[in-house]
Parts: structure tokens; C-alpha cells; sequence
């Protein structure tokens, strides 16, 4: 997403506007696709794949099934008999279109496995982070019969995708070494194995099957993690979208325990998302870091002190403001790091701050006036699991609109991105600062000096992606980034050592990075100007032809 002053992707003209009937996803024939559909396994676009956040793909195009749902599911429990995993598992879904389908996909493999599974009630949907606290909460104190979980989510994406993610004990994305275990076996189901299965009304019925309110005990534990009386007693009138997504259900009991005034804009769960304005790329995306996806909320904004958006599973935010209009994450990030380090005085003072490297470096400076430890790590949540997990890590956030951070108290509240807390957060600042997150950043840009951002795509082969990938530090010939001295190139991440799976060049003035789309061939160029909009615009153009030398392209 461009940032203040950045450089704007070519725009669909549907962009901003209402999505047009011939738009919308047919939903029988998206369901008759996920059951009738037989994914090619020698295909690879057709085979399980997990990325950062899970499986994703679409029943048209093969690649999300009844079949891979039955694969992936009954590969979890043969990982969850080989590490003596028997607690509960708590299974939640979004609100698309083939996230109930697969729900009951793989209820049906889970009874069969014997599996204690944990549904919400009526048949409701539940967000990636209430899935992530519930099984930190029953886990709490315990070392054996450790609950974990399934999210049937493909977050943003559009209405005709399917999502489908596991979270471990540790109620955070799963690691590479799981999600790599998971894979293998589920894609060797996929070719000839044996599935345990029943009818889903029997699933249904199962003793091991249970429903329960998921609601009400993460609405009433906020209060530990959010000042919600601080938020009643400035008599705040906030607003939210959740954009036809999980979190719907919660925003009523939220006023109703807490006694807000929270406007919900738009209260329909459609899973053609017929409600949403189109995103850039004329696309329907429930991206709440998106202007044109928001635009709707937007055009609100002088109607409440604050607003806030989520996608489809909540877990990540957008942040609308009289002042600035929908904030840019990377904005909103460097102004929560700052309130909640000089208002959490039970936090451990020795926990890091948790940032992805292609995140703003106004955070980095926030963190270092606060005398704070950075903790800069590769793309990915999965990255602050460890730490938000015991406390020594007290804020994880991502620039692509995804956080969490401690409880009040200093203990673990998620380990998974929630949408929702920062949503409410923002709410807490304006009530306790009496100035809103877009006023705030302008007072810390004018405090610690201007940032520039911007985030484009950029063609490359399946070569060059490879290539980009495995990139030494070293096939970075250039001493200068857009007239400063270069200081560091990185090809692994400061904070944790670990690979980043394409490069990073900084210097004083500015910085940028280079990562491979694991589903396109393109890679994307994040870059950073500490000047100005033309020294970004410099700066970008430069960071392309690095890139294009390092990877050995002719002029």
C-alpha cells in the first residue's frame, strides 16, 4: 500500500467504487466446484501449500477442494497423534463463501479421528484471534492435553477464495517445521491415502464434537488487554466496518459489556461481499489497510471520533481518522508502539519490540527513544510467536496492517494477529491522549523527522524469483542508495539470523527491500525515503536497477 507521499500502483477505474453486480461470485457454482472438483496432485498449483498464513487457493481453480480440505485435516491429526497432542481442538471460519463447506469437510475428518473439537454455537463464525486466545486460555497451567486449532480463513482475499490455517499449542501460526510436516503428509493423502470420515451429521452428533459461545469470554477478557473504561468514560462515538467479516458478532456485545457507543456501519454478512468498494487492482478484497476497500468508511470519517475496518477474520485493522483518513499501517504501528510503551507500566521492561524489516523505520526510532530493544525479524507473524508467548516480546506488528501485544498485566493475551484489540486501541489512545492516531503521527514525524513509504510490484521470471531468493549480500555491487552511502545489506534479518528470502539495502537517507510473490511473477520492492516524495521516487527507481544487476540482468 502506498504511504504518505508514495507512489501509486496503476488503478483499476472500478477502484473506490461500488462493486458492480457482474462482479460478484456465483456461490452455488463456487460450492458444486469445492465438492465436484478432483485437484491434478501432479500439478503443483493444484497441491497443498502452506505459506505464511496457511493453504489458500480457489475451488475454480483446483487448488482449494473437498479433497484438500479432507487431506490437510486428517494430515493434522496424524501430526497431532505423533506429538501427543489430545487436548481440544478449537475450529473456527470467516465468512467467504466456501469456509462453511470446508468447516464441515473437516469436522467430518476430526470425529472420525476421535478429535475433541470445539465449534462456536448456531453455526457462527469466529475470528483467527478469539481461535488464538482460546487455546492460550485453556492451555494456561497445563502440560499435558494441550488444545490447538484450525482457522478455515483466506483472510482478504477475495469472495471466490478459500483459506485454511493451523495453530499449534502455542496458539500462533504454525512454524515452517510444522506447516512443512502438514504438507508433505497431506499431499501424500492427496495422491492414494486412507482418510478416516464420517457423515457430517454424525460429526455433528459426535461426543467429541461441542458447541460453545466463543464470544462472550473474549469480549469480557478485553478489559485486560484494552483500557475500555478510559474509552467509556470519554464518551467516544466510534464507528466500524467489519467488512462482512468474523467479527461482526462481536462489536454489539463489546457496547453492550463495556457500554461504548460503536456504530456498526454495516452490519451484513454477505459472502459475495456485494457490499464492498473495489480495490485497486478491480478486484473485491476485504483489505482494511486498502483506501479504495475502505472507501465506504472513509467517506465517513467526520461522522465519528474514531473508525476502524477488519478483513474477513479480523485479525488485521484499518484505522480511519477526521485528521488523516484511513492511516497507513506503518503509521498507526509507530503511534501504538509509542502510547502503549509509556502507558503499560507492568509491561517487562527488559520486552523487545517486534517488527517485520520492511516495516517503516519511524518505528525503529520510536523504539529507541523509549531505550527499548528492536526485534526485527523476516515477513511473517509467526516470527513473534516465541516471544509474545512468554513475555518477551511485548508488541509484534507487521506493515501489511497485523499485530498483537501483552495483556496489561504483561502476560500473553494472543499470538496470533488481532484486528480487534487494535481497533480498540485506537479508541484508547484518543481517549487518554485526547488527540486521535493521525494527529499523533503528525506530532511524531515533526518530533523524530519525516518518513516516506511505499510498497510496488515489479515483473520477474521464475528465474530471476529463485535467484532473488537465495541473493548474498555480496551480489550487491553498488556503494550508494539514492545519493547516500550504503550501510548495510541484509539478506537475513537482524533481530533473529533468520533468512529473508530476498534483500534489504539501507542507508541513512532511506532504505528498501526486495521479496519473490510466492503466487506471481513479480517481486515486490518495499522502499523508504526519510526526505521526501521525489528522494522515494529516486529511491525506488534505484532499488529496481540494484536488483535487476544483482540478479545478473543485461541493460
Amino acid at each position: 500500500m502506498p504511504g504518505s507521499g508514495g507512489i501509486a500502483p496503476s488503478l483499476s477505474p472500478l477502484a473506490g467504487k461500488p462493486a458492480p453486480p457482474s462482479m460478484l461470485v456465483d456461490l452455488a457454482g463456487l460450492e458444486r466446484a469445492y465438492y465436484d472438483r478432483r485437484p491434478e496432485p501432479e500439478d503443483p498449483a493444484q497441491r497443498v501449500r502452506f505459506g505464511t498464513s496457511g493453504h489458500r487457493g480457489s475451488p475454480f481453480h483446483g487448488s482449494f477442494t473437498e479433497a484438500h480440505i479432507v487431506a490437510i485435516t486428517q494430515a493434522i491429526c496424524d501430526y497431532r497423534r505423533e506429538r501427543g497432542i489430545d487436548g481440544p481442538l478449537y475450529l473456527g471460519k470467516d465468512t467467504h463463501g466456501v469456509s462453511r463447506p470446508a468447516e464441515r469437510t473437516a469436522l467430518e475428518v476430526l470425529a472420525a479421528n476421535g478429535v475433541d473439537t470445539i465449534i462456536q454455537r448456531d453455526d457462527g463464525v469466529t475470528p483467527t484471534p478469539v481461535i488464538s486466545r482460546a487455546i492460550l486460555v485453556y492451555n494456561r497451567g497445563r502440560a499435558a492435553r494441550l488444545a490447538d486449532g484450525i482457522v478455515v480463513t483466506p483472510s482478504h482475499n477475495p469472495p471466490e477464495d478459500g483459506g485454511f490455517k493451523y495453530n499449534p499449542p502455542n496458539g500462533g501460526p504454525a512454524d515452517t517445521d510444522v506447516t512443512r510436516w502438514i504438507e508433505d503428509r497431506a499431499n501424500a493423502l492427496l495422491r492414494e491415502g486412507h482418510v478416516e470420515r464420517m457423515p457430517f451429521p454424525s460429526a455433528l452428533k459426535a461426543s467429541t464434537t461441542r458447541r460453545e459461545d466463543l464470544v462472550l469470554p473474549y469480549v469480557e477478557d478485553l478489559r485486560n488487554v484494552v483500557d475500555m473504561g478510559v474509552i467509556r468514560d470519554a464518551g467516544l462515538v466510534l464507528g466500524v466496518d467489519p467488512l462482512g467479516g468474523a467479527g461482526q458478532p462481536y462489536w454489539e456485545p463489546i457496547n453492550s459489556v463495556y457500554r461504548l457507543d460503536i456504530t456498526v456501519v454495516n452490519p451484513t454478512i454477505d459472502p459475495t461481499f456485494s457490499f464492498m468498494t473495489v480495490d485497486h487492482d478491480g478486484k473485491i478484497r476485504m483489505d482494511c489497510s486498502s483506501p479504495y476497500a475502505m472507501a465506504r468508511l472513509v467517506g465517513l470519517k467526520d461522522r465519528f471520533r474514531v473508525a476502524f475496518g477488519n478483513d474477513a477474520d479480523a485479525d488485521r485493522h484499518g484505522i480511519v481518522t477526521p485528521s488523516a483518513g484511513l492511516l497507513n499501517p506503518n503509521h498507526y504501528l509507530a503511534v501504538a508502539v509509542r502510547y502503549l510503551l509509556g502507558h503499560r507500566p507492568r509491561w517487562p521492561a527488559r520486552a523487545s519490540v517486534g517488527k517485520t524489516l520492511v516495516s517503516s523505520g519511524m518505528i525503529d526510532r520510536v523504539v529507541e527513544t523509549a531505550g527499548r530493544r528492536l526485534y526485527e525479524t523476516p515477513v511473517g507473524f509467526k516470527w513473534f510467536v516465541a516471544g509474545l508467548f512468554d513475555g518477551s516480546c511485548c508488541f509484534g506488528g507487521e506493515e501489511s496492517a497485523g499485530a498483537s501485544f501483552l495483556r496489561q498485566d504483561g502476560s500473553v493475551w494472543t499470538t496470533d494477529k488481532d484486528g480487534l484489540i487494535m481497533d480498540l486501541l485506537a479508541a484508547e489512545i484518543t481517549a487518554r491522549m485526547g488527540r486521535d492516531p493521525g494527529e499523533l503521527y503528525r506530532e511524531l514525524t515533526a518530533e523524530l523527522g519525516p518518513s516516506y513509504y511505499t510498497r510496488i510490484d515489479a515483473p520477474a521470471t521464475p528465474e530471476e524469483k529463485a535467484r532473488l531468493q537465495k541473493l548474498a549480500p555480496a551480489a550487491v555491487k553498488e556503494s550508494k542508495l539514492a545519493g547516500y552511502p550504503i550501510t548495510d545489506k541484509l539478506t537475513r534479518a537482524p533481530g533473529n539470523g533468520a533468512p529473508i528470502d530476498g534483500l534489504k539495502v539501507v542507508s541513512a537517507g532511506g532504505w528498501f527491500a526486495a521479496r519473490p510473490s510466492g503466487t506471481e511473477n513479480i517481486y515486490k520492492i518495499y522502499a523508504e525515503s526519510f526526505r521526501d516524495p521525489a528522494h522515494l521516487a529516486v529511491l525506488v527507481s534505484e532499488a529496481q536497477e540494484i536488483v535487476g544487476n544483482a540478479l545478473g540482468r543485461r541493460p
